[in-house]
């Protein structure tokens, strides 16, 4: 059943709005696709806010990695050695989220958003080009690395139904050697992968609304493509920094409005 008119432009609008982010970034859009469905949508229940996020950023992610991809911006090897440890952290984090109360699991939400929304603001990104590691130890670490941060992120983004990109974009940099644009590109491989993840426990358990998953990805889809576009002149300094500012002016306002139920 087609929601009203009034929620079918809400979500487009919405989803836009997390596309854009999400393609120009790499990630970060996927933390403010859930506030947005419980806030601006109208969804009552925080598990299916999540369960139809992690599918719709999961989505989102794969139009926006196609368009990396075409490019060069995707480094298949990096994303899977990232990526696939967090798919086991995803279901893991899923399933302790759809045990965790709704309000606890809102106010844990916005907690993780101030401090993810102080992380972003004040790092630093370096245009590095790739590196090229000869010493097989030193390699090896890296791997190490990625594995236990894919692992990590992973979880976090299976309990809050995100993406994890702005976690796995400076983790790609540092451990991958990547530059940001590839970083950016090869990250929304695994934010497909957690979001599809995560989608897939929720949806077990009937708290995956496909129709508001498919209208929020259709508005993600223009946004999405002007957001890969845009990535390669707007300084990613200044983004970061703007961003993160509002990460944290949404948690307290979640913060806000849970806590005076």
């Amino acid at each position: 059943m087609l929601p009203d008119l009034a929620v079918i432009l809400l979500l487009l609008a919405s989803g836009t709005a997390t596309g854009t982010v999400l393609g120009l970034t790499g990630g970060g859009g996927s933390i403010l696709a859930v506030p947005l469905l419980i806030y601006v949508v109208g969804l009552k229940d925080p598990h299916i806010a999540i369960g139809t996020s992690a599918l719709a950023v999961g989505l989102t992610a794969t139009i926006s990695m196609l368009s990396h991809a075409k490019r060069g911006n995707l480094k298949i090897r990096e994303g899977l050695a990232f990526g696939l440890p967090g798919v086991a952290g995803a279901i893991m984090g899923a399933q302790l989220g759809l045990i965790t109360p709704a309000n606890s699991l809102l106010l844990v939400f916005a907690t993780f958003m101030v401090v993810m929304g102080f992380k972003m603001f004040r790092k630093k990104h370096a245009d590095q080009p790739a590196m090229t590691i000869e010493d097989n130890g030193r390699i090896l670490v890296k791997k190490k690395h990625m594995t236990v941060t894919g692992f990590l992120v992973g979880t976090a983004a299976g309990y809050f139904g995100i993406g994890g990109g702005f976690l796995i974009v400076p983790a790609l940099i540092q451990a991958a050697g990547l530059n940001i644009i590839q970083a950016v590109g090869t990250s929304l491989l695994s934010v497909s992968l957690f979001g599809f993840s995560t989608a897939g426990r929720y949806f077990g358990t009937g708290s995956v609304d496909l129709v508001i998953a498919l209208l929020f990805v259709a508005g993600g889809l223009p946004g999405s493509l002007v957001g890969v576009k845009m990535a390669t002149w707007i300084p990613k300094h200044k983004l970061t920094k703007v961003f993160g500012l509002m990460i944290i002016a949404v948690a307290i306002y979640i913060l806000f409005k849970t806590l005076s139920q």
